[in-house]
């Protein structure tokens, strides 16, 4: 992609989400992966790093003030544990996606032709130097309505662990289209007393793990497993399913 297409994409991504940058040169940043620089020479000090290192820390308070506000009586246990959630690797990747954030960004020639543009660690790194990039052209207050866009439905469904099943159907559906099996759901582990618990639920394809995910509910945790195993292999992509079946016929 040429460095005309991927500004064209930012004005366009810009527009949708209702910014208008007063440094535009911050987003162009933000959307500068440390491969692309590297293949050319450039100081890494031009990439999306440090954005994405202030963005990581403007997401984690926004987060943190918001489920503070929202849930006057959880203690700071399960406070934290909700957090880890709303802020995790597969939730910020999967906010990526929908934004379609991976369409801008400038990768290396490498990174590019594995599928960086759509890879799990490198999309929730983009969306956290955005946030970054937004923080510093627009303020706090501007990126914290930014991110709560995104994140308070994730935080409203985890507090009050009443998720739609969306992303349990979405990953049923695909798996028995690829595979014709089902997903299978099961409880790791559960702490807390019986009117407060956290649940650690694993997805599973004949016996093999795909994902791990958490919430205040049995459900909840479900939900959050099978969204991380969607953002798995939209990272790997649907191969990984046939893979995982052929390994398990053959055990």
């Amino acid at each position: 992609m040429s460095v005309d297409e991927s500004e064209a994409l930012i004005d366009a991504l810009l527009a949708e989400a209702g910014i208008r940058p007063n440094n535009p040169r911050l987003f162009r940043q933000a959307m500068t992966h440390s491969s692309y620089l590297n293949e050319r020479g450039l100081p890494p000090w031009e990439g999306n790093e440090r954005l994405e290192f202030l963005g990581d820390a403007v997401i984690g308070l926004v987060v943190t003030r918001t489920l503070f506000e929202m849930y006057p009586e959880k203690k700071e246990g399960e406070l934290s544990k909700i957090k880890s959630v709303v802020v995790s690797r597969a939730t910020l990747a999967h906010c990526a996606r929908e934004m379609r954030l991976g369409r801008p960004l400038k990768l290396g020639v490498g990174e590019s032709r594995s599928g960086g543009e759509s890879r799990h660690s490198i999309l929730a790194a983009v969306y956290e130097s955005f946030v970054g990039a937004v923080y510093l052209d627009q303020g706090l207050d501007a990126a914290a309505e930014f991110c709560l866009r995104q994140l308070k439905p994730y935080m409203v469904d985890l507090g009050l662990g009443n998720r739609a099943q969306d992303d349990k159907s979405r990953l049923q559906e695909l798996i028995q289209r690829r595979t014709g099996q089902i997903p299978r759901y099961r409880v790791i582990k559960s702490d807390g007393p019986d009117h407060d618990k956290w649940f650690v639920v694993e997805a599973s394809l004949r016996g093999q793990v795909l994902a791990v995910g958490e919430g205040s509910s049995k459900k909840s945790a479900e939900q959050s497993a099978a969204r991380s195993a969607l953002a798995l292999i939209e990272e790997q992509g649907e191969e990984l399913l046939a893979k995982n079946g052929e390994m398990n016929h053959e055990d």
